[in-house]
């Protein structure tokens, strides 16, 4: 059951991220893009890393895919602004993607795809990655919040705009 469920999300995957490349509106491309990624979450949750799904959820498809959106809207493109594109970019992609795809292939030929019935099912879930950071990496946690704390201080002091005052 679990194999069919696999091979339709990653059937639907690849669709979905060839139709970011194939797509001629950039629009349509980022709504792909966002599919794409709620498909490979998909995937996580089926690997049983539900933390890395909602992190890709929240991070990637929620946050920065409608900042690309919003920024592809704004920038209003249209066909006249777009310059003529001959052979070449065709031909390169063609090489870069079939040379991607005999790499890909070769892998997984050489792989070992069965999986491990002793394997521990509870290895991604959120529990037992909290138990990791917050007891073995306590303090480079702490280190890198005080760190975010600093540079969101001067990103506001950065950009924060000085009076100019005439004496």
């Amino acid at each position: 059951m679990i194999d069919k469920i696999f091979y339709a999300l990653s059937i639907a995957t690849i669709l979905c991220a060839c139709m970011v490349v194939i797509s001629k509106h950039p629009i349509r491309s980022i709504l792909f893009l966002v599919a794409t990624f709620f498909l490979i979450s998909a995937h996580y949750v089926l690997l049983n890393a539900q933390f890395l799904a909602l992190v890709n959820i929240v991070v990637y498809a929620g946050a920065i895919m409608v900042l690309f959106l919003f920024v592809v809207m704004f920038l209003n493109l249209n066909k006249e602004v777009e310059p003529y594109k001959g052979f070449l970019p065709w031909l390169a992609a063609l090489v870069g993607g079939g040379s991607f795809f005999l790499i890909v292939i070769s892998a997984l030929q050489k792989s070992n795809l069965l999986q491990n019935e002793n394997a521990n099912h509870s290895i991604g879930l959120v529990e037992n990655l909290g138990n990791v950071l917050y007891k073995e990496y306590l303090l480079p946690m702490e280190i890198s919040s005080v760190l975010f704390l600093i540079a969101m201080a001067g990103v506001v002091l950065l950009s924060r705009k000085e009076k100019i005052v005439n004496e």
